[in-house]
């Protein structure tokens, strides 16, 4: 699509406050981007903030209940549509979590990389805390040198370029759908279709973990809880 540089999508559950600084955020990127924030399955209240604010922050409001009428979480869902949005473009792929904050050149910087990169099949932005911290969940690169590095390991959504060829080479839809999230499983589906993935430790992005799903905060809080409901509600299944 002429004049985009990629589609950037934020998956919301709730969270409202952290949303929208991401979404702002978001606005203040350097570049033009078709920008989609899927709802999935907030709370009304929640839902109808996101929906009235879409045209002032300009950003396109998605609830899930115009794909699925199946609880969430619907990442694979989410995924699915973008890949098909993505391939109608020809533009490659930015998801950005909805505890994220973006400076306003992480977007040129990722895609930049990337194009300069032979075989690239994604992109991470390191995240960070307050103090320039390598936090969670890249806490496996912390003390390395802060450049682009080329990784087996898997990469995160937090905020990841998914390049166009990639995208169309493997499917979502191949995805298992018994599962919630999927970063780790398309990180390894990258490197065996042959692309490479690097996490650019030069390029931080802020990240409250688990801030767009408040819940998992029990993990370190009450992780007796936090197992029990992984269990019985069947949570968090990567």
């Amino acid at each position: 699509m002429e004049g985009y540089s990629a589609i950037v999508i934020t998956p919301v559950k709730n969270s409202l406050e952290n949303t929208l600084e991401t979404i702002k955020a978001i606005k203040e990127s350097i570049g033009k981007y078709l920008y989609f924030v899927y709802d999935d399955y907030s709370d009304p209240s929640v839902s109808e903030q996101l929906e009235s604010n879409a045209t002032k922050l300009e950003y396109n409001y998605i609830h899930l209940s115009s794909l699925t009428n199946t609880p969430s979480p619907n990442y694979l869902t989410v995924l699915k549509d973008a890949q098909q949005k993505c391939l109608a473009a020809k533009l490659p792929l930015i998801i950005v979590e909805s505890d994220v904050i973006v400076q306003k050149d992480t977007f040129e910087k990722m895609i930049n990389f990337g194009n300069n990169t032979a075989q690239s099949g994604m992109v991470g932005a390191i995240t960070v805390d307050e103090q320039q911290h390598v936090n969670f969940p890249y806490l496996k690169f912390k003390g390395m040198p802060k450049q682009p590095t080329y990784t087996e390991r898997s990469l995160s959504f937090c905020c990841t370029l998914l390049q166009l060829d990639f995208l169309s080479t493997y499917s979502f839809e191949f995805l298992d759908q018994g599962k919630d999230w999927f970063d780790t499983t398309i990180s390894y589906k990258s490197i065996e279709h042959g692309f490479k993935n690097h996490i650019l430790l030069d390029v931080p992005v802020f990240h409250k973990p688990h801030g767009s799903r408040p819940w998992k905060q029990l993990k370190y809080t009450n992780p007796l809880k936090y197992y029990w409901m992984k269990l019985t509600k069947k949570r968090d299944k990567i």
